[in-house]
């Protein structure tokens, strides 16, 4: 993603309208202003440059306040904002500061869009095996829209009812990236991974009985996977698997 204030930087100079010295004193100061110290934080307001997104707050361990003091940062630059694991309570704290951003109760997601991200090239299918996998699920779909990606979703498709998932292949096949999210014993990322010829990012999820030791049972069977091109994020790490499908969707 190029800079538009350096590629306008640039034209001035080819053009003549600045001299070099002058334009390397902009560089510097542009350079110091990267990023924003908060006392508590320190803002990176080159991070959309850098990966092609601004960067994402993480709501856990900060104090509403914390977060609508980011928030506020964020979007004052003009880039599109997405708190990830984040209350009521900092949903209240952000709104004060910024009357235009929305909230998501069951991914737990404040965000404020603008026009400082592309659009992507194709469409990101989440298939979710249970309902009980819907936060999950709905954090990453929900950071894959705010990343200004066309999202599908595909829920209550676990393995335990095959055929509602082999019902939609004609949806499986239409996307350019799939996020599988399952708990349990975690199979489904292998059966969709031998569906589609589209890379896949497999959530394992926290949920299950005992044996299932709060996801690791699902983590481990998705590391296992036989099915090629399955990739596995960490336990719960729905926003993880969205950065990683809308950066395969942006090439």
């Amino acid at each position: 993603m190029i800079n538009p204030d350096l590629k306008a930087l640039l034209e001035q100079l080819r053009g003549g309208s600045i001299s070099v010295d002058d334009a390397c004193a902009r560089v510097q100061q542009a350079m110091g202003s990267a990023s924003e110290d908060l006392g508590f934080a320190r803002v990176d307001h080159d991070r959309a440059s850098r990966k092609g997104f601004p960067e994402v707050i993480f709501g856990l361990g900060k104090t509403p306040e914390q977060i609508a003091a980011i928030s506020e940062k964020i979007v004052g630059r003009g880039h599109t904002l997405l708190v990830t694991r984040a209350s009521a309570e900092a949903f209240d704290a952000t709104r004060a500061k910024l009357p235009s951003a929305v909230y998501d109760a069951t991914a737990r997601i404040i965000s404020q869009r603008q026009d400082d991200v592309p659009r992507g090239t194709g469409k990101i299918l989440i298939a979710a095996a249970g309902t009980s996998d819907l936060p999950v699920a709905e954090e990453a779909a929900i950071s894959a829209e705010v990343m200004n990606n066309e999202v599908d979703r595909l829920y209550d498709v676990g393995v335990a009812g095959l055929h509602r998932l082999l019902s939609r292949r004609d949806r499986l096949e239409a996307a350019r990236v799939v996020i599988v999210v399952a708990g349990m014993e975690g199979a489904l990322p292998s059966v969709v991974g031998g569906l589609v010829k589209a890379p896949v990012i497999a959530v394992p999820t926290s949920i299950g009985y005992g044996a299932a030791f709060g996801g690791i049972a699902a983590l481990l069977g998705m590391l296992n996977s036989c099915a090629p091109g399955v990739a596995v994020v960490n336990i719960d790490n729905g926003f993880g698997a969205a950065c990683i499908a809308s950066q395969i969707n942006h090439l």
